[in-house]
């Protein structure tokens, strides 16, 4: 009997044998070298094994002549596969801290974040694939301009005008006269800013020369905002700041927000003497239901020759978004539009109180 049971196993053994080994042998494949993604892909937490992107422009240490500039890497690559599409996450940081950063599908960011002028900043890129990320590139620096050219940012808004050009729209006569600003040559002729965004709050500041106490026109503008292009004499969110040419040297205000109107009345309405020779800076500040206008002789640190505003009910929301150096005239006619002669220089609109860079 036992000889009959050890041959019926050995014929078992001899079928299975076989029929393990019956059909195409394959080579086994790594399950890691088929995809980029492996949740053990890296000692520092990266969850996908690519390669660090390298680093090309702007060159490590660079200092830049252009305020936001144009990061470029060679891309990441997956190691054991290929044709695998990856983004790049680009950032930006101050010492450790993350200012701004960027995604994209391609090897550029073109930055336009909100950077301070003459500081020095790391920046770094990595590849990623949905959830999943690559290691961080090297660390590189660069320093930006002490002085950033003109730019337009969502709601925030800077027009230097001193370097013979303008990010706004110019309409009528208007001179650039280098290191001085932007003269408005008449009543008919402005700069219009369209604001890819709404600010609700904020301010709107210039600094001002060649400021006369008599002028052309009537309810000329120094400033202006509204909603759209439509007349501004009856704009739905007119708001205007008027240094007027009669009576002469009088200012003035009128802010339209979604549920009132306010206006200079009594003692918000004075008369000031301007020295065309002198530097005035003009602040108009809103939001959290409260309209101020701030006048100083002397530039930004100068002596406060006017300051008046008053509450207000409702939002200042106008869309889309336009500013006005000087401002268009409207139905009113030219006696209501810019102040003549006057030359701008720093223009500043944002949320963000003036940068020291929009003080020279």
């Amino acid at each position: 009997m036992s000889q009959r049971v050890l041959l019926f196993g050995a014929v078992a053994t001899l079928a299975v044998a076989i029929a393990c080994g019956g059909g195409e042998k394959g080579n086994p494949v790594s399950p890691s070298s088929s995809a980029a993604g492996d949740a053990d892909a890296g000692a520092g937490g990266e969850t996908l094994k690519v390669t660090a992107p390298t680093l090309k422009s702007p060159a490590n240490g660079a200092r830049l002549e252009a305020f936001g500039p144009t990061l470029d890497v060679n891309p990441a690559t997956a190691k054991f596969t290929t044709n695998v599409p990856l983004a790049h996450r680009f950032q930006i940081l101050s010492g450790s801290t993350v200012v701004a950063e960027f995604r994209t599908s391609g090897t550029t960011w073109a930055v336009d974040a909100n950077l301070n002028e003459n500081t020095t900043y790391n920046w770094r890129a990595r590849g990623e694939q949905g959830g999943s990320f690559g290691p961080w590139s090297e660390t590189w620096t660069f320093t930006t301009p002490e002085q950033p050219e003109g730019y337009i940012r969502g709601n925030e808004l800077y027009d230097p005008l001193f370097n013979g050009r303008t990010v706004g729209q110019i309409v009528g006569p208007v001179t650039f006269i280098p290191g001085v600003g932007a003269k408005i040559e008449g009543p008919a002729s402005y700069i219009q800013y369209n604001l890819p965004q709404t600010l609700t709050g904020g301010e709107f500041s210039i600094l001002v020369t060649n400021m006369r106490t008599n002028t052309e026109g009537d309810k000329t503008k120094v400033m202006a905002m509204a909603e759209g292009d439509a007349d501004i004499t009856t704009n739905d969110r007119r708001f205007t700041i008027e240094k007027r040419g009669n009576p002469p040297g009088v200012i003035a205000w009128r802010v339209l927000t979604s549920n009132q109107q306010i206006d200079t009345v009594g003692a918000e309405r004075v008369r000031r003497e301007f020295d065309p020779n002198q530097t005035y800076f003009w602040r108009a500040s809103w939001g959290n239901n409260r309209f101020d206008l701030l006048i100083k002789s002397g530039g930004v640190s100068g002596n406060t020759i006017y300051s008046f505003g008053k509450n207000y009910r409702g939002v200042y929301d106008p869309n889309p978004h336009r500013a006005y150096i000087g401002g268009p005239a409207g139905r009113a006619g030219l006696d209501s539009g810019s102040v003549d002669g006057m030359i701008v220089r720093q223009v500043w609109i944002s949320s963000r109180p003036r940068p020291s860079f929009a003080n020279k």
